[in-house]
């Protein structure tokens, strides 16, 4: 059985009488029906069975159908008035204004037609006032257009007649008046300058007066240039011409506009209750909308179409691939493929193909989403939009989405695709052994990290306690020694306070890696600071052969380097806390040491946690420092075999394991396992800071 809503409704819930009186009939019924006791209610039901099989002969059907059939009549006897009307145009007239006249002689015909069905369907009603509407308004914007033409076409004739040797008079005037004015400019420059040199203005003064000197004498050459027929001439064109153009399209913008305002205001009305075109055009990304009448919006999903049919599907079952075999080829990985075939590219092609498939899915359910949305409200009654509503919806609405899908692929192919790359290499056996060909071995990389097992696993867990004993510590005493030295240097007894500041900046503003550098070679067994340490101390510093010692130094090193950035934080907030706070402390009898505690650190950091969590993810994958100070050394074999050293962090663990010694799978295993501890350890510090927690990040 048939439901209907009682009334139609527009996009703001506004509501309409229904136009269709056969429909209107069959609510009116059902509502008594839901109402009636027994006996009344099986009578109803009678009569709406009744009132439903005697459909066609309704009067309100057959008077609709009167107007469909009229209708056709109509726009084909249209067809041949227009052919008709062409011929009659004056052929002077220019292509738009011609396209303008032929749509005011359908607008004014259309009028007259639909103005005796205006109570018969809304659709009639909507025809005939928007094409009143295009009656009333074209007129003007083609009078303006013909118009304009008008004086453009005189002004060429004019033109044609103008005297040129009166031009080349005239030009001779202006070239003389040039001259002239060049030289009272140079008078009254050379009298500023003048003055200028006898102290009467000042610098300043003068530069204004000569860029207003500049100006206005180029406004009088470009005043007396008018004297030149010629130029007024083009200058009228020109001018003209825009003037046309711009009104023109305002013109047409406010009309699209209004006519879009009567497709709000004005319902539709379907004898059709259900949506069902979305699930059939589902396949067909742009059938839906072509079938909504949303012809400038189908073009945009046909192209979808195209992507799906022709790169996405195809790609996914391994056309157009490189070596691999598309989706089929992350599953075999080029087992059984040819020599020259590796398994890294079948499986980086496999995972495009994948996110093809998931782009390509996202696309068909956008497109059958918009359809069916569309189909939805035109029950409701509100019309499916025309292509100047989608562009303008597009423009206010749609701009987010628009500007940030270039951002989007780039995060798909840039991110996402290294990511899940490494992803699946964790699963793998990819090692020295199986560079070309290899195979999927589940979660034994994992299971043999730990579990401690193997070449790689057993020396997992030594690296991860010394990374985060050197995160914890060099992080620590960077932010230790740069929130110290911002203490210090915005002491008010301090002096000199902008030397010291460039002092304490100097190691962010060398490159690190020459500090680093600088330091190794200091370090070393022959260096200078080995050598002051021996003679002065007594000391025999073996920094580069000693593992304890090489870790000391890192986190010293670290610390320095790592405090100037602190220093800069720590410095804007300091000199940002009111005065007013530490004097109100100081007369409720704080002591410096109160005052640093309770106002001091907790205002820095309020400020800087955030930054400061990042201090400590970074120095977590420090890879830079461990590779140039030492090499990840000294190494002992009998403790780290002979793929780390005692200083390596896992960041410099991995580089080893993948890049000089070919370990990729166990190599992808530890990156996730520390892309993993990061992010968690870093949503921990975000969370439990106090600038989190206000939503002030």
């Amino acid at each position: 059985m048939v439901s209907y809503n009682k009334f139609l409704y527009d996009e703001i819930g506004n509501e309409y009488e229904r136009k269709n009186l056969y429909i209107k009939e069959i609510v009116r019924i059902k509502e008594k029906i839901k109402e009636a006791d027994l006996e009344t209610g099986q009578k109803l039901k009678l009569e709406l069975k009744e009132l439903i099989k005697n459909k066609n002969t309704h009067p309100y059907n057959m008077k609709l159908k009167k107007f469909r059939n009229e209708e056709k009549i109509f726009l084909k006897s249209l067809r041949k008035k227009k052919k008709n009307f062409i011929n009659t145009l004056d052929k002077s007239l220019s292509y738009k204004v011609k396209r303008l006249e032929i749509q005011l002689f359908i607008a004014k015909e259309k009028v007259k037609f639909y103005k005796a069905y205006v109570e018969v369907t809304y659709d009639a009603e909507l025809e005939y006032k928007k094409n009143k509407l295009l009656k009333e308004e074209l007129p003007r914007i083609i009078e303006n257009m013909v118009e304009g033409k008008s004086i453009i076409k005189q002004a060429i004739t004019d033109r044609k007649n103008i005297d040129l040797n009166n031009e080349k008079k005239v030009k001779g005037e202006l070239r003389e008046f040039k001259r002239e004015q060049k030289e009272i400019l140079e008078e009254k420059i050379g009298k500023l300058k003048d003055n200028r040199k006898k102290g009467l203005i000042s610098k300043k003064a003068e530069t204004n007066e000569i860029k207003a000197l500049k100006k206005k004498y180029k406004e009088l050459i470009n005043l007396k240039s008018y004297d030149s027929p010629l130029k007024t001439n083009k200058e009228l064109m020109e001018s003209k011409s825009h003037e046309i153009k711009e009104s023109t399209k305002l013109g047409m913008k406010i009309l699209n506009s209004n006519i879009a305002d009567l497709r709000r205001k004005i319902p539709v009305e379907l004898e059709n209750n259900r949506a069902k075109l979305a699930y059939f055009t589902l396949p067909i990304p742009g059938l839906g909308q072509i079938l909504n009448g949303q012809y400038g919006k189908s073009f945009i999903f046909l192209i979808v179409s195209l992507f799906i049919y022709l790169i996405g599907i195809p790609y996914a079952l391994g056309f157009g691939n490189y070596q691999g075999e598309g989706i089929r080829g992350l599953v075999t990985l080029a087992e059984g493929a040819r020599r020259v075939d590796k398994s890294l590219i079948f499986m980086i092609e496999g995972i495009l193909a994948v996110f093809f498939v998931i782009i390509s899915l996202f696309l068909l359910y956008f497109s059958f989403r918009d359809v069916l949305k569309v189909e939805r409200n035109t029950l409701k009654g509100i019309r499916p939009y025309n292509w100047f509503e989608t562009k303008s919806t597009l423009r206010e609405g749609g701009f987010p989405y628009i500007s940030n899908l270039p951002a989007l692929v780039v995060i798909i192919f840039v991110i996402l695709v290294p990511i899940s790359t490494t992803i699946l290499l964790s699963f793998t056996g990819m090692d020295p052994q199986h560079q070309s060909k290899f195979s999927w071995i589940g979660i034994e990389n994992y299971k043999m990290l730990f579990l401690g097992e193997g070449l790689a696993g057993s020396v997992f867990w030594l690296t991860l306690v010394w990374t985060i004993v050197w995160t914890l510590l060099a992080t620590t005493l960077a932010i230790v020694i740069g929130f110290t030295l911002s203490l210090l240097v915005n002491n008010e007894r301090v002096k000199g306070k902008l030397f010291f500041r460039t002092v304490y900046l100097l190691p962010w503003a060398v490159p690190a890696f020459i500090t680093i550098m600088f330091f190794s070679i200091m370090l070393s067994q022959n260096g200078a600071i080995s050598q002051l340490a021996n003679n002065l101390f007594g000391l025999e510093l073996s920094v580069k052969n000693n593992a304890t010692q090489t870790r000391i130094a890192l986190i010293l090193l670290q610390g320095w380097l790592g405090s100037s950035y602190i220093f800069l934080l720590s410095t804007g907030v300091l000199q940002a806390i009111p005065s007013d706070l530490y004097e109100a402390a100081e007369m409720d009898g704080a002591t410096t040491w109160q005052k640093l505690r309770r106002i001091t650190i907790p205002i820095v950091l309020f400020q800087t946690a955030p930054l400061l969590v990042g201090q400590y993810v970074f120095n977590f994958n420090n890879f830079s420092i461990i590779y140039l100070f030492n090499g990840g050394g000294p190494f002992e074999p009998s403790k780290y075999g002979n793929l780390a050293g005692s200083s390596d962090l896992l960041i410099s663990y991995i580089y080893k394991l993948t890049i000089e010694n070919q370990y990729q799978g166990i190599g992808a295993a530890i990156t996730i396992f520390v892309a993993i501890a990061v992010m968690f350890v870093s949503f921990l510090g975000y969370r439990n800071s106090k600038a989190f927690k206000e939503e002030r990040l």
